[in-house]
């Protein structure tokens, strides 16, 4: 899979972007805040996944403006496909999507369409961060590979913001705490196909992270991850998912209601879920030195890229933002060799900083505006 021609406009900062990328390694040079990042999130969001800076949709549209645009055209192993997005700040009907020309009512169709992988400097969350972070990694790379599971992950959010609206009416008077058994038979059923999946990535991941990580440790150290339920011991997950499991969810709710009234919130259930990362068995997010850290939360990625390979007949898209100039020579050939197969956008304020080897397609960008070696804006038309 690759990014055969995009074209960007008013997406913060970025301003009257078109052109082809290499079909190997793009190379995006600057300064800080001149917009490298930006052109990785203004392609990224066509994927259909949520920002990987985690920012509110509303704020991709330039202050100065009123309307951006994100355009690629996307090369798989079957045909060509044409993904546009389009925000307008004024309005009725803000966000406009469009599939090989045929509009879409969300983004869950490009979630079947553009499979990519970032690697930020704020990749370390996901193992230094709280355990919303390393569950939000697991569930979005999981939902690469079955995009049914982000179906199971709306359904249950939707449900978890209705139980705890109708908790503080409970609290208040104004509703009978009879009314929550709708929701939790409800939150059970999603809440179990979930926990499920999760086991089941995190084991598919596990087994691949341990093999990279001895590798780029020199074999000296050994990286595991293991899912913790809220729910279900490591026993229970080792049965088929089936009503006995969904009434199991459905008791933990049930224990917890009395508290969960008198706080207005959900304590039990796929919220309260943990990864578990270690470093020669101790605690990654409490003990890890900064550089285990960053090795770790690479090797993780690297993991999330090799587990798509092996089960789709296309290569995922690569964005490293700012990655590769931090990590030391054996470290960024571990990576190359990772990548080799895969379209990369790398971002960099040192070309300098990268293997002489990392060869493709070099542009600057100056004020939110892409330029070609030379320094001036290349040109290409659709």
């Amino acid at each position: 899979m690759r990014i055969t021609y995009a074209d960007i406009d008013g997406f913060r900062n970025l301003s009257g972007i078109s052109f082809a990328p290499d079909p190997k390694y793009n190379i995006i040079v600057g300064p800080n805040a001149q917009g490298k990042t930006n052109l990785l999130e203004a392609m990224w969001i066509l994927s259909g996944c949520k920002s990987f800076r985690g920012s509110k949709e509303k704020d991709y549209i330039s202050l100065s403006g009123d309307r951006m645009s994100s355009r690629i055209k996307l090369r798989d192993s079957v045909r060509e496909q044409k993904i546009e997005f389009e925000m307008t700040r004024s309005s009725s009907a803000p966000k406009n999507i469009v599939l090989n020309g045929v509009k879409q009512k969300g983004s869950r169709a490009l979630f079947d369409v553009f499979k990519c992988i970032a690697f930020i400097p704020d990749d370390v969350d996901i193992v230094k961060g709280s355990p919303e972070k390393r569950r939000n990694f697991i569930d979005m790379a999981a939902s690469q590979l079955n995009p049914i599971f982000v179906v199971h992950l709306n359904k249950h959010n939707a449900i978890m913001n209705q139980r705890n609206a109708l908790l503080k009416d409970i609290a208040q008077g104004n509703s009978p705490a009879t009314v929550l058994e709708i929701w939790d038979r409800q939150a059970a059923r999603e809440g179990t196909m979930i926990s499920y999946m999760r086991n089941d990535y995190v084991s598919k991941i596990n087994e691949i992270c341990g093999r990279l990580y001895k590798t780029i440790s020199g074999g000296s150290e050994e990286l595991t991850l293991e899912y913790r339920s809220n729910v279900f011991r490591p026993e229970d997950l080792e049965r088929p998912a089936d009503h006995v499991s969904e009434e199991q969810y459905y008791q933990k709710l049930r224990d917890t209601t009395d508290y969960d009234i008198r706080t207005g919130s959900t304590h039990s259930g796929v919220n309260r879920d943990e990864i578990v990362i270690k470093i020669n068995g101790v605690s990654a997010k409490d003990f890890g030195s900064q550089g285990q850290v960053k090795s770790a939360a690479l090797v993780m990625k690297l993991a999330q890229a090799e587990i798509f390979m092996k089960r789709s007949k296309d290569a995922p898209v690569v964005f490293l933002d700012d990655v590769m100039g931090e990590l030391d020579e054996n470290r960024q050939r571990f990576v190359l060799d990772m990548i080799k197969d895969m379209q990369v956008f790398l971002t960099t304020p040192n070309e300098s900083a990268l293997l002489p080897e990392i060869k493709g397609r070099l542009l600057y960008m100056n004020g939110g505006r892409i330029t070609d070696e030379k320094g001036d804006i290349p040109s290409c038309g659709e």
